[in-house]
């Protein structure tokens, strides 16, 4: 079973999301890391299950996220229907609307939501903050690897 990890990072915290979710998924199943301008259809096609992970940028889901779903989600549409996902989203407050619009594209696809989305909030607020590179805390990477783990394994045991 493949596991198919996708992210985009313009600042770090979405990255290093992903990474710690993908070490604790190699544990348990196939893994594959990408990021959002590297994967395309084929990516998608060839793995059991999904891992999104982006920033809210604006109080919407990231420019170059929306962009791999736009360039992927007609080429697969009908294709992976019923197939596991999860999402985390790196916020600066909320997060709250970028796990919407990236659940309605799931919605779409008839992708099937094992676990809520995960928003790490790194409260930056100021113009500064919001553009300085991101250091994701222990606690949320170790969250962060829990669901990469449980996906893992989940799709290792059939559960999904």
């Amino acid at each position: 079973m493949r596991l198919l990890i996708v992210y985009h990072s313009r600042t770090g915290g979405s990255q290093q999301m992903a990474e710690a979710a993908a070490k604790a998924a190699q544990s348990e199943t196939e893994t594959v890391l990408m990021t959002a301008a590297q994967a395309g259809p084929e990516d998608l096609l060839a793995a059991d299950g999904y891992i999104f992970c982006a920033p809210e940028n604006l109080a919407a889901l990231s420019g170059a996220m929306k962009e791999f779903f736009d360039r992927c989600y007609y080429p697969v549409l009908g294709q992976i229907e019923g197939r596991p996902y999860a999402q985390m989203i790196c916020a600066g407050s909320d997060g709250a609307n970028a796990a919407r619009q990236l659940a309605r594209i799931a919605t779409g696809w008839r992708l099937r939501e094992v676990q809520p989305a995960q928003i790490v909030c790194t409260h930056a607020q100021t113009p500064q903050a919001i553009e300085a590179p991101k250091i994701i805390a222990e606690e949320d990477l170790a969250s962060c690897r829990e669901l990469g783990q449980a996906i893992g394994a989940g799709l290792a045991l059939g559960v999904f």
